[in-house]
Formats: structure tokens, sequence, C-alpha cells
């Protein structure tokens, strides 16, 4: 498991990743959302569940690019295809500056990068230490956003990683 650290909300907290080859990591109690595409269509799921000071993501999804991708939750709960830009900006109740690298930041929602395999699958979870399920199913809730390309973790106001490839709503919107 890797680990980041950054400062989120004023608080210190902890990014992991960790690779995982099957999906049993995510408790039964978890919530499982649709990831859709691009196109509307369902491309895998997305878990999600809450551990003491954490929110992960168990995120499983076929017919991805090959490579790395940038990971975010992103501030409204809305899953509009073809762009998904109705999910809005990044998670960022601390209004401050993106990336994991960026000593401005980053976003409360700035998650590691996530490798896709080559036959298109991705299989990865990801803790957000610092966040709870309540504040990212706040009033117009929050979505978890698969973008085209890798995350520098610096640039803001998303670390140049292209169009929103993925999407899954992590609570409707009001």
């Amino acid at each position: 498991m890797t680990k980041w650290w950054f400062q989120a909300a004023g608080l210190a907290a902890a990014v992991s990743l960790s690779s995982c080859a099957t999906p049993t990591d995510a408790p039964s109690s978890a919530i499982a959302v649709p990831l859709l595409g691009t196109a509307g269509q369902s491309i895998g799921t997305v878990r999600m569940w809450e551990t003491a000071g954490a929110v992960s993501f168990r995120v499983e999804a076929n017919g991805l690019t090959v490579g790395r991708h940038g990971l975010h939750v992103h501030a409204v709960g809305r899953c509009d295809p073809p762009g998904f830009t109705s999910a809005g900006g990044h998670w960022n109740p601390a209004m401050r500056k993106h990336g994991m690298s960026n000593p401005e930041g980053p976003h409360a929602g700035d998650l590691p990068n996530v490798p896709v395999a080559a036959n298109g699958t991705l299989r990865e979870t990801v803790v957000l230490t610092g966040a709870t399920l309540g504040a990212l199913r706040d009033a117009d809730g929050s979505a978890l956003v698969i973008h085209a390309r890798e995350d520098d973790n610096m640039t803001d106001p998303s670390g140049n990683s292209g169009d929103r490839v993925a999407c899954a709503v992590l609570s409707p919107a009001s």
C-alpha cells in the first residue's frame, strides 16, 4: 500500500491506494453505485464505506483506456453524460489549490492516480482520509470521476488530467 500525506481542511490527512485482486475488501455494508461511461452506459461499480476518519472507494470498471488516470471526488452529485460537467469542480470545502504536490493544496477530493490494465479493467481501492459519508452525501451530493489522463498532482484546478471519462453519483443532487 502506498500512502500520500497532505493537508485538507486544516487537518493532516493521508490518502492510501491499495491494489486488490478481488472485490472482497469492500464490506457487505458498502454502498454500491453504478459507474457510467460517456455514453451513459454502466461500465462498472463504485462501492463506498466509512471507517474511522476516512471513506474508502472500491472502483471496478471495464472498457477504459490503458494507463494511469486521475481520480477525484467532485462537488455535485450529478453525472450527466457525455462530459460529466454537471459534477462540478473537485470537492474542495477548504478552498485550497489542486494537487497533493502543490504547497497550497490539495483539494479535499484529490485522490491518487489509478492504473488501468492492458485489458481495459480497473480494480482499485482508494481511501480518502479526513472525509465522511455524511460530508460527501450532503444536500447537493458528490460524484467520483475518472479522468482521461494521469493527474500531475500540481496543476490547478484538475492536474491536467483531461476529459471526464467515467462518473459515479455518490449521492444525488437535490
